[in-house]
């Protein structure tokens, strides 16, 4: 997973940070339920993902609230 810096992500159309937002969710629902049939190699994985998802959703409310 690639980190995003915060010129990254303010630099990000309103489209491209909600597609990325719903890719991301869509990986972290993927990654859940195949660690609940088999455990997954990289458990931290998946706390990435969801601080990752955070982030985006931080910035998507910045920009609603301007």
């Amino acid at each position: 997973m690639a980190k995003n810096t915060k010129q990254d992500l303010t630099a990000m159309s309103d489209d491209d940070l909600q597609n990325e937002i719903l890719d991301n969710q869509t990986r972290l629902q993927k990654m859940k339920f195949s660690h609940a049939i088999t455990p997954i190699e990289n458990p931290l994985s998946i706390r990435d993902a969801r601080r990752k998802i955070a982030q985006l959703k931080t910035e998507q409310h910045r920009r609603a609230l301007n």
